[in-house]
């Protein structure tokens, strides 16, 4: 197997095609080796129709550097988008040694070949004006922004002929799916029918539809009606509301739900999880929400696919990704170990306090537990939650007054806990701390009882 020497921003060039435009994407080239430059030479199978600029060069150890893939203008539509399958590039590297000009070079080591999408409000305003549900499919597959991205003006005017179409019960319930945002107004009645009759078929709750249109108001509204047992509810293709608003990127939906108590980790029907989903689409934003609400990144999908969000992640090569669950857990054992000096440069470096393990524990209670009174203090600057339980329902405290370290129940009373929370079992601390025999924290627990007054 030839070594790999360079790391390509994206397999596919996705260029924003305009009609009788020059159109420009550009490229980033990532350095893998450190001990020498590496040559690169670009060629395309159309030359007649792209400009590379540079076409070749040299890149330092561990280093970037970027090229430009010019589209001339072109007089006429892509005959197929976005996936062009004539147009494809083929970037040729090697080490460069004492070469300077990679012109220079005749033997090339390592081959990158990139694929061509064309997309772009323009070509997406075709694709809906011929009714071709695949394309703008796919569009949206290769340029997941083309539609949250369009001004008010161009969605109202992209809905407009979409409503006018043969088909439009199909391509408006997959533009609004896919990010469109309208008005409320500028829908037609019928229209709205039409669009009750496709979620009745997908299986949606009124808690779905809701969601699927980030209208928070009304989620606040549907949870505040107490009907939880609604919250977790699953659609035909078992996505509960929680797991369609992660998937469309929809935070404040998110946390809402998680808030009222849905299930984070609840599972579609084939297995994947909200956050499993996040992690293979690259959706670094969601995933550290989904992480902060406490959602388990070790579950496997299912026996025939084992894999997690962690596995799925590197699988796809989504770095960041990786690094934000790995960070995870290594804030876990920075905290089990009492390593404060790593457990700053991690929290600094925006890893989560609320990641668990699989029995629920987060970091603090790791800490409280080991007795590392400076850990649990840095913690809770760092926003970690006093209150937060296990999967025995435990807090901080519990672990604190388990673990035998007054010194950590102190800080934590100091810092607000509750000194009278029940874990699922009913005990307390003070409980918890007479039953294992630590008499100094049982007496200053004691102290600590809140007064009552007659």
């Amino acid at each position: 197997m030839m070594e790999k020497l360079v790391e390509v921003s994206d397999q596919v060039v996705c260029i924003d095609f305009v009609l009788g435009t020059k159109c420009r994407a550009t490229v980033r080239l990532r350095s893998l080796i450190a001990t020498a430059p590496i040559a690169f030479k670009i060629q395309t199978s159309s030359p007649q129709k792209f400009l590379v600029n540079p076409p070749s060069g040299l890149i330092p150890p561990l280093s970037q550097s970027t090229f430009q893939i010019i589209l001339r203008p072109q007089p006429q539509i892509p005959s197929d988008f976005p996936r062009s399958p004539s147009d494809r590039f083929l970037i040729r590297t090697t080490r460069a040694g004492s070469a300077v000009d990679a012109n220079a070079i005749t033997s090339w080591t390592h081959d990158v070949k990139l694929k061509v999408a064309f997309v772009g409000p323009f070509l997406l305003r075709h694709a809906v004006n011929n009714g071709d549900c695949d394309a703008v499919r796919s569009m949206v597959k290769f340029q997941r922004t083309i539609l949250t991205e369009l001004s008010t003006r161009e969605a109202e005017s992209v809905h407009r002929v979409a409503t006018r179409l043969d088909n439009s019960v199909e391509m408006v319930g997959l533009l609004l799916e896919a990010g469109l945002k309208v008005e409320s107004t500028t829908r037609s009645l019928e229209l709205e029918e039409v669009e009750e009759s496709r979620w009745a078929e997908k299986g949606w709750s009124e808690l779905h539809v809701a969601v699927a249109f980030d209208r928070t108001e009304e989620v606040s509204r549907l949870i505040k009606m107490g009907r939880y047992e609604t919250l977790d509810c699953k659609d035909r293709d078992g996505r509960t509301a929680l797991y369609l608003a992660a998937s469309k990127g929809f935070e404040r939906c998110v946390k809402m739900l998680a808030g009222a108590g849905a299930n984070v980790d609840a599972k579609r029907n084939d297995g994947w999880t909200a956050l499993y989903r996040a992690a293979a689409k690259g959706d670094r934003r969601m995933v550290k929400v989904l992480i902060d609400l406490g959602a388990d990144p070790s579950i496997a999908a299912d026996n025939r696919n084992p894999s997690s969000a962690v596995d799925v992640a590197r699988d796809e090569g989504h770095k960041e990704i990786v690094e934000i669950l790995e960070r995870g857990e290594e804030v876990l054992n920075a905290a089990r170990r009492g390593d404060l000096i790593h457990l700053e440069f991690l929290l600094e470096r925006d890893a989560s306090v609320d990641f668990r393990d699989q029995y629920g524990l987060t970091a603090i209670h790791m800490a409280a537990i080991k007795g590392h009174k400076d850990v649990v203090m840095l913690l809770v600057e760092f926003g970690c939650d006093l209150e937060c339980t296990e999967a025995e329902g435990q807090t901080p405290l519990h672990m604190a007054a388990m673990g035998g370290s007054k010194d950590t129940v102190e800080v934590l009373i100091n810092r607000g806990a509750n000194v009278n929370a029940k874990c699922n079992r009913g005990a307390t601390p003070l409980q918890v701390a007479e039953t294992m025999g630590h008499e100094i924290i049982t007496q200053f627990l004691l102290l600590h009882q809140p007064t009552t007054t007659s």
